[in-house]
């Protein structure tokens, strides 16, 4: 068995974890290229014309595969 399992204090986890949040997490935060301001109005334009859009077709989908079901299952069984 090794010494250093015994020797090693119970709170080195937490002594890891802390330096990791203390650390590590703003020194790869510092390595981050932020977007401008004009970038991020126009990504947020695409995203929300994207999710308008989308939301178009599949309630288009929506409808049309409801009339198609719905109505032409029930007229079978007329």
């Amino acid at each position: 068995m090794s010494t250093e399992a015994l020797e090693r204090p119970a709170s080195g986890g937490l002594r890891r974890a802390w330096e990791f949040v203390t650390v590590q997490v703003p020194a790869e935060v510092r390595k981050v290229t932020w977007p401008s301001w004009d970038e991020l109005k126009k990504a947020t334009g695409v995203i929300v014309v994207f999710v308008i859009s989308l939301g178009v077709l599949i309630g288009l989908m929506d409808s049309t595969l409801q009339l198609v079901f719905v109505t032409a299952v029930a007229n079978l069984f007329k």
